[in-house]
């Protein structure tokens, strides 16, 4: 097995005052003040994590640019490797992206939208720097292409887009298959339904898109201590786990969560 990341998350929003701040919301609403980004980030650094993501989660619902500025202070404090995503549509914004500090981005939207924008990002900066980015939600219908089971009960799980406020059709393991294909270097698979919940991460989503694909895999949302980093590695098949909440409100710390895993014969990096 090959050695696991531990990953924090901040989703970033502007504040009244239309200053970058963090914040941390159940089911992609409810959003509450957390934090200052690049404070943040560095606790982040300096606590061991093995990468970090600085979502921006409301760029693209507001068609405005990602904050390059704070990328760029954030970038300044962290020397781990740093993924970037919200308001990303173009080659020039990967470019600027990646000028400010980002090792990758993170598309979403504009992927859906625009599927060559994979084949371009690849092209020219390298498949290592392109992340696609699901926001995934389960569907209870005869619409998708790749059914689980889940609690007794079939289901797909469809892209969203706009930070899940807008449904596509568009069945998830089909479109990880596609992006990969187009030259994604990973795969970062959120839920919806798990989002805030800590409740664990959806494993049948994460576990449907691992079996599907070779590329490395985050698991996100959900995910309420160190058992459900356990489970999502071990039972999904995932590269990587992403919390927020957990590390945010000092729950448990990265530390807390890597000697979990050793301890159980999950390989780990200290």
């Amino acid at each position: 097995m090959l050695t696991k990341r531990i990953i924090p998350c901040i989703d970033v929003d502007l504040n009244e005052d239309g200053e970058p701040a963090v914040y941390t919301g159940v089911n992609f609403e409810d959003l509450q003040y957390t934090g200052d980004p690049v404070e943040m980030a560095k606790l982040y650094n300096e606590a061991g994590a093995d990468e970090f993501v600085f979502l921006d989660i409301t760029a693209s619902a507001e068609g405005r640019e990602t904050m390059l500025d704070t990328v760029s202070r954030v970038a300044d404090e962290v020397f781990i490797p740093l993924t970037v995503g919200g308001g990303i549509r173009t080659r020039e914004d990967i470019k600027e992206t990646l000028r400010a500090g980002a090792d990758k981005v993170s598309i979403n939207t504009a992927a859906l939208q625009n599927p060559d924008l994979v084949n371009e990002g690849a092209r020219a900066f390298g498949s290592q720097c392109i992340v696609i980015s699901v926001d995934a939600r389960r569907r209870y219908d005869e619409a998708g292409e790749y059914y689980a089971e889940v609690d007794g009960e079939s289901c797909w799980f469809e892209c969203t887009v706009k930070g899940g406020r807008e449904g596509t059709d568009i069945d998830v393991v089909e479109w990880a298959s596609e992006a990969e294909s187009r030259g994604a270097g990973e795969l970062f698979v959120n839920s919806i339904d798990a989002d805030g919940t800590k409740d664990g991460y959806d494993v049948p989503l994460t576990k449907a898109v691992c079996d599907e694909v070779s590329t490395p895999v985050i698991a996100s949302s959900g995910c309420g201590g160190p058992e459900d980093m356990y489970e999502v590695f071990t039972e999904a098949g995932a590269d990587a786990g992403l919390a927020a909440s957990i590390f945010h409100f000092d729950e448990y710390s990265i530390q807390d969560v890597k000697e979990y895993l050793d301890d159980r014969d999950v390989p780990v990096r200290f």
